[in-house]
Order: structure tokens, then C-alpha cells, then sequence
């Protein structure tokens, strides 16, 4: 009898305990997703008269298309090792996914609100409709052009195999700026800070050029063959143009128009060599660097001897400067305005005679070498171009 009573005294706590449980668990308070960058693009069918969505499915008509994407920063969104890197930091909350693979067809869980509001606790579920391989195409076809069964053109087509809409609002700079205008303070030691648009609205092109203006080329061709040339614009997606890998070219734009001094083919010893190098701001609508704030450009002036080596150097910089931890705040930011022109001047007294050479160089950085391997990334992952260089050849007599 004893036993019995002990075994029902169990019994009756733990039912408490678990009725306990889930009054607790109903309890919790999910609040729903609000800010733009906090929402997929919901699930999306494959249009009427397509088999996939993928970009090798659409170039199969759509070639020339399909190859300028292949060439653009876009297409490896997703695969970017810097990216992946910072998925990994336990900082990293659910939401920085949502411009890299913005379709929920592309993304392993379905974010369905936060608990308590708290960005790292968001409240998932498996996604029934995930496509694993359309994810590995971060910034493809179907991201921008497909909407409700159907695709959406800018011109529309009566010929095509599957459902087409004209649209050409929703194809405008807006559909750009809602990934590359994202600026919120997440955390203290999280900042996101994209305010490309915000630069361009405020710049002096806004209402006259836009971001498919500058960065997707307006051009007349055939957008399928056979059917006769039409209104296009090329799918580069010219940018900063530092490739994701040191295997793939890119396209790139400078917004930078650059002014170099001449020299003299020859100089007497003593004299002072003035070089100067003006740039500025000639052809983007908003600053430069811009996007990430862990971009700048270096504008480097190296005096070398006969043999190679180095009598002196000077590097300039313009890009913003970031203190990430223990609160990340910005600390300087001298990029350029639109329009707005910098100088930089070399100076060097000339000391000995014979043969100089003065290399003047401008790269375009993604990030430095300290944060490069911070990120552990690789020996392939490259972290600049150049965009500008010469060699200026004198002898000093």
C-alpha cells in the first residue's frame, strides 16, 4: 500500500510540473517581425511554363544575361567568405541572411517572430520549400524578378513561355536600396550601417539618375535570341568590383575621377620634387567608399632608386574609421561627397644624383589585413584592386 501511495505521489507531481511547463511556455510573448531587413521575401512558386528557378535555368534562354550575373559580386552573395565568416561569430543574428538569400525559398528556417523581441531568440521552423541549391546563388534571378507566379520585366513580352508582368516601378532603385540602405544599431557591439540610399537621396542626382542608371548599363539587344532587340540593361552590377575569389574577374566602377601633376624628366640635385594627385567625386551619386564601412582606398606614393629601393613613401586614406568593441561607434569618416575633390601632395627634397622612379598607386580595399585575419580568411579571398597606377621615371643630375 505504501509503494502505491509513493508511486501516485510521483505521478501527481509530475503532471504538476508538466502542466506548470507549458502554462510557462504559453506564457512567452512572441512579437511579431516588424523592420524590413527582419523579413524573407515570402515563399515564392516557379512561374506557369517554368520547370526551376534557378540562374542556369534562366540563362538558357536569357545567355548573355545569365553570364554578366556569373560576373557580379551578387551571384556570390551567399558564398562570400567574409560573409560566412561573420554568420559564423556568435553575435550574428538570424536577420544579416535577409539581403545575402532574400527569398525564403533560399533560407533553411521559416522566422515566424522573436521571443520577447530579443534578435537572438527568434522563434523557427524547418522550411517545407527549402532549395539548398537556389541558396548557393545569394543574389540571383528570381530575387529581383519573380513575384506571385510570375516574372516581372521591365518592358514585358507577349512571346514569353511563362507569365510576365511589366513593372518597371518595382524594378526601380527602390528594390535596390531596401538591401543597400539597412542602418541600425543591433546590438552595442553590433552596428549594421549601409546608407547608400540615404547618401544618394540627399546627393545632387537624386530624382535624375538612379542606381540602375550607374550600375546596370542601359543598352539595346536581343534579351532572347530570335526575338528581336529590345530595351536592356547589362546585369554586371558594377561596384566595387573586388572579387569574392581570386578566380573570378569582375566588372567594377569607379566613382573616382583622377588628376595626376606631371613631372619633369630631369632634375637638379637638391631640388624639391612636388607631385600631387587630385581626385573626386565625379561620377557616383553618393560617397565614396560607400556601403560597408570597412571599405577605404589607399593613395600611395613610393620613390625608388635605380636598384629598387625605397627612399620614401607616403600613403593617404579616405574611408571611415570603427571602433567595434567595447560599443561600436564611429570614430572618423572622411569619405567623399559626391562631387567633392580631394589633393594629395608628394614632397621630397632631392639629396643624390642618378635615375628615380616615383610609382604613384590608388587600391580600393574591402577591408584590411587585420580584420582579413580576424575573419581567418583565406590566402584567396582578395582584399583589394588596384584602380590606378603609373610610374613616373626622372633622372636627377
Amino acid at each position: 500500500m505504501k509503494k502505491n501511495v509513493t508511486l501516485l505521489s510521483v505521478l501527481v507531481s509530475w503532471i504538476i510540473l508538466l502542466s506548470l511547463t507549458r502554462c510557462k511556455n504559453n506564457s512567452k510573448n512572441i512579437l511579431p517581425l516588424t523592420n524590413s531587413w527582419e523579413i524573407a521575401v515570402p515563399f515564392q512558386e516557379v512561374p506557369k511554363g517554368l520547370s526551376k528557378m534557378n540562374a542556369k535555368a534562366c540563362g538558357v534562354c536569357h545567355k548573355q544575361h545569365y553570364d554578366e550575373w556569373k560576373l557580379s559580386t551578387h551571384s556570390h552573395a551567399w558564398t562570400d567568405m567574409q560573409f560566412q565568416a561573420e554568420l559564423k561569430k556568435e553575435s550574428s543574428p538570424f536577420m544579416c541572411i535577409n539581403c545575402h538569400i532574400p527569398l525564403q525559398n533560399q533560407q533553411e528556417y521559416i522566422i515566424e517572430g522573436l521571443l520577447d523581441g530579443d534578435i537572438y531568440k527568434p522563434v523557427k521552423k524547418k522550411n517545407p520549400n527549402f532549395d539548398s541549391s537556389l541558396q548557393q546563388e545569394g543574389i540571383t534571378c528570381v530575387s529581383c524578378h519573380v513575384r506571385d507566379n510570375a516574372i516581372i520585366g521591365v518592358t514585358g513580352s507577349k512571346n514569353a513561355p511563362h507569365k510576365t508582368i511589366k513593372n518597371p516601378k518595382f524594378l526601380s532603385e527602390q528594390l535596390c536600396i531596401s538591401c543597400h540602405n539597412a542602418s541600425a544599431v543591433i546590438t552595442p557591439t553590433l552596428a549594421c550601417t549601409f546608407e547608400t540610399g540615404d547618401e544618394w537621396k540627399s546627393g545632387p542626382y537624386s530624382g535624375t539618375k538612379n542606381c540602375i542608371s550607374c550600375h546596370m548599363e542601359s543598352t539595346i539587344r536581343e534579351n532572347v535570341p530570335g526575338f528581336g532587340n529590345k530595351q536592356s540593361h547589362l546585369h554586371y552590377f558594377a561596384g566595387s568590383g573586388i572579387p569574392k575569389i581570386d578566380s573570378v574577374e569582375t566588372k567594377y566602377l569607379n566613382g573616382l575621377g583622377i588628376y595626376p601633376s606631371t613631372l619633369k624628366k630631369r632634375y637638379s640635385k637638391n631640388d624639391s620634387l612636388k607631385f600631387t594627385l587630385k581626385v573626386k567625386n565625379e561620377f557616383a551619386g553618393h560617397k565614396v567608399p560607400t556601403g560597408d564601412p570597412e571599405r577605404f582606398f589607399n593613395f600611395t606614393f613610393q620613390l625608388k632608386n635605380k636598384a629598387g629601393e625605397i627612399i620614401a613613401t607616403k600613403t593617404e586614406r579616405i574611408g571611415e574609421q570603427w571602433e567595434w568593441y567595447p560599443e561600436a561607434k564611429k570614430i572618423s569618416d572622411n569619405n567623399l561627397e559626391p562631387n567633392e575633390e580631394r589633393l594629395f601632395t608628394f614632397s621630397h627634397h632631392l639629396k643624390t644624383k642618378g635615375q628615380l622612379t616615383l610609382n604613384v598607386t590608388i587600391t580600393k580595399h574591402r577591408l584590411n589585413q587585420a580584420s582579413a585575419d580576424y575573419n581567418k580568411l583565406k590566402e584567396n579571398y582578395p582584399l583589394y584592386i588596384s584602380i590606378f597606377n603609373k610610374a613616373y621615371i626622372f633622372d636627377v643630375n
